[in-house]
């Protein structure tokens, strides 16, 4: 039950995040699941990189914290592919 819940989030996560990138027309909901998970990955790896306690966000996946390092995770991993693809980060 935990993955699918996982999934669902990072669903969500990566939608929010095409929203706020301007790349919603051009992702499916399989892309937006991808980029969140990925997204929730990289997040959690920033968030320890900076100094935060990366192991508080095993405890629940539904805090805020979770959620808002998953959140901006996604973005960054948008912010990097759009780079990539279109040579500027919006």
């Amino acid at each position: 039950m935990g993955f699918v819940i996982a999934l669902v989030m990072g669903g969500v996560m990566g939608w929010l995040a095409s929203m706020v990138m301007n790349r919603d027309a051009s992702m499916g909901i399989f892309w937006n699941v991808i980029v969140g998970c990925i997204g929730s990955v990289l997040g959690r790896f920033l968030y320890g990189f900076i100094g935060g306690e990366s192991a508080r966000l095993r405890d629940s996946a539904f805090n805020i914290e979770t959620l808002v390092v998953a959140f901006v995770g996604a973005v960054v991993l948008l912010g990097i592919v759009n780079l990539i693809q279109r040579g500027r980060v919006r």
